[in-house]
């Protein structure tokens, strides 16, 4: 499958989860607001995710990919399949022994995770008892990553980008139908998460199986394969999940500020996930199995200009995406959540937050354009420096903008790290041979930003015109949404035709060419 064709097979799947998610958000806003409630939810349904990013989709996909890849290159499905038997084994051991750890010592780990919550002993509480109901979530998410890694690796994308649409349809059938049968609506989506869990389980089992590549369950046995695994994994734990561990500290310092903090910068994250799930996450999910094959087979040219080829895809999805998030993040907020609960003091917190977190969106792409590049040549410790570098920037930007801008500097200091990451990503790979800008992505980039320019005067001038629109309801306020996004889309689109930034041409070309 070629490149283009992977990342939009990705992409196609995941914009339908983030739309879906989109619609979750959406009930979870109206339904518990930007309270105490919904901050301890927040906080009970990142951890797990935090750890699934570290565990299971970070640090397992990029150690194992590339060697799971490789040795159905060389070794042939048979001897692959018997290694990832052998490293599900020895995953689903160590995910179990610390599932049980957490739910005995949560009281202890949340005063570390949401320090600010322990002068609010309700909240606290509450945020203890919903994380221990959405932990199971971690050991299931993560077999999922692995039976996902080997599909990927297959050639088989859409599985795997298409399992989160169960998550959102699950919390979005627990907060209809349960919410009021439950403690508070907090419990019903944590329990949400735990049962969406088990149905993205049996989803990618099943696709697995009929596509004769579902790992056996064995007994663990830490086999020198494991072991090389267990090796790569560690570095990469931290590599790959920098951004996690970035959106982590966030919580922990927003949990400091007022009440709804946590909330609103959830709210603006969702919203600037739309575009880095579709367009990063595809990148970095079609790359690295294509360029662990070139590199394996040697063919070092042709990796280069995939990359080459990746990082042009993201920069003409995401440049245009980060300029409309930042220009229209107030009506924006106000048509997607200010409804129920979630008044229009928290549509302009979470706006404000939506902004500054849209400046980094081009980063956050590019680190996943970058990373594959090393990982894919096995190399798991260099990501893992720069990203200790990426963390105690993090802090320090935090350090200064939260006292100045609140929950908003956090957002900030979260972007400025981004950029950081991204750079020394890129400065490395070049200054090691293996990442050199060619003549098209040079040229491209600047017709790219000219396009890009022209289509923010479009979205801000016609948000201007369409304002009393925008303001005046739900229905009104959605249809003028779409017209001010659609005219950014055509604009956008008729300028890069115009300045030679994308040719639909070429597009179709790569759509059908095969890697």
């Amino acid at each position: 499958m070629s490149l283009v064709r992977a990342i939009a097979t990705v992409g196609g799947f995941t914009l339908v989860s983030r739309v879906t998610g989109f619609v979750r958000d959406i009930l979870i806003a109206a339904i518990l607001g930007a309270g105490p409630i919904a901050d301890a939810f927040f906080v009970a349904f990142k951890l797990p995710n935090f750890f699934r990013r570290l565990t299971g989709e970070g640090a397992l996909t990029v150690a194992f990919v590339p060697m799971f890849a490789g040795s159905l290159e060389t070794d042939g499905r048979k001897l692959a399949l018997a290694f990832a038997s052998e490293v599900q084994a020895v995953l689903l051991a160590g995910l179990v022994a610390f599932l049980l750890a957490v739910e005995i010592f949560m009281p202890w780990a949340m005063l570390v995770l949401a320090p600010g919550f322990a002068d609010d002993p309700e909240r606290f509480e509450l945020a203890v008892e919903l994380t221990r109901i959405t932990f199971p979530y971690l050991p299931l998410i993560s077999l999922v990553a692995l039976w996902g890694g080997i599909l990927n690796s297959l050639d088989k994308f859409w599985a795997m980008a298409a399992a989160p649409i169960l998550l959102n349809l699950t919390l979005i059938a627990a907060l209809v139908l349960v919410a009021d049968r439950t403690p508070t609506p907090g419990h019903a989506l944590a329990w949400g998460v735990s049962f969406a869990g088990v149905a993205q389980a049996v989803f990618l089992a099943e696709v697995c199986r009929r596509a004769g590549a579902l790992p056996q369950f064995r007994r663990p046995r830490l086999t020198p394969e494991v072991r090389r695994l267990l090796k790569l994994m560690l570095p990469a734990a931290f590599g790959a999940g920098v951004v996690q561990v970035n959106l982590l500290i966030d919580v922990m310092l927003a949990s400091l500020l007022p009440t709804g903090s946590v909330s609103f910068l959830y709210y603006a994250d969702r919203v600037v996930q739309l575009p880095l799930g579709v367009v990063g996450v595809a990148i970095g999910t079609a790359l690295l199995p294509i360029l662990a094959r070139q590199i394996r087979s040697g063919n070092e040219t042709e990796a280069g200009n995939t990359q080459n080829r990746a990082i042009e895809m993201g920069l003409l999805l995401t440049l245009p995406a980060a300029a409309a998030l930042a220009v229209i993040a107030d009506p924006l907020t106000a048509v997607l959540f200010e409804r129920g609960r979630f008044v229009a003091s928290d549509g302009d917190a979470t706006a404000a937050a939506m902004a500054a977190f849209a400046a980094g969106l081009p980063a956050f792409v590019l680190i996943k354009a970058f990373q594959p590049g090393f990982f894919a040549r096995h190399d798991t410790a260099t990501p893992v420096k720069i990203a200790i570098v990426g963390v105690v920037a993090n802090l320090a930007f935090n350090l200064v903008l939260m006292p100045l801008f609140a929950h908003v500097g956090i957002a900030l200091a979260t972007t400025l790290a981004a950029w950081l990451n991204a750079g020394l990503l890129a400065w490395l790979l070049a200054r090691r041979g293996h990442f050199r800008p060619d003549r098209r992505l040079r040229d491209r980039g600047l017709r790219i930003a000219a396009a890009v320019l022209v289509m923010a005067v479009a979205v801000w001038a016609s948000a201007r015109a369409l304002e009393p629109w925008l303001t005046a309801g739900t229905v009104s306020g959605a249809g003028a949404l779409a017209a001010v996004i659609g005219i950014g889309v055509v604009v956008y689109a008729v300028c890069c035709t115009l300045l030679g930034a994308a040719r639909p041409a070429e597009l179709k070309a790569a759509m059908r060419r095969r890697s």
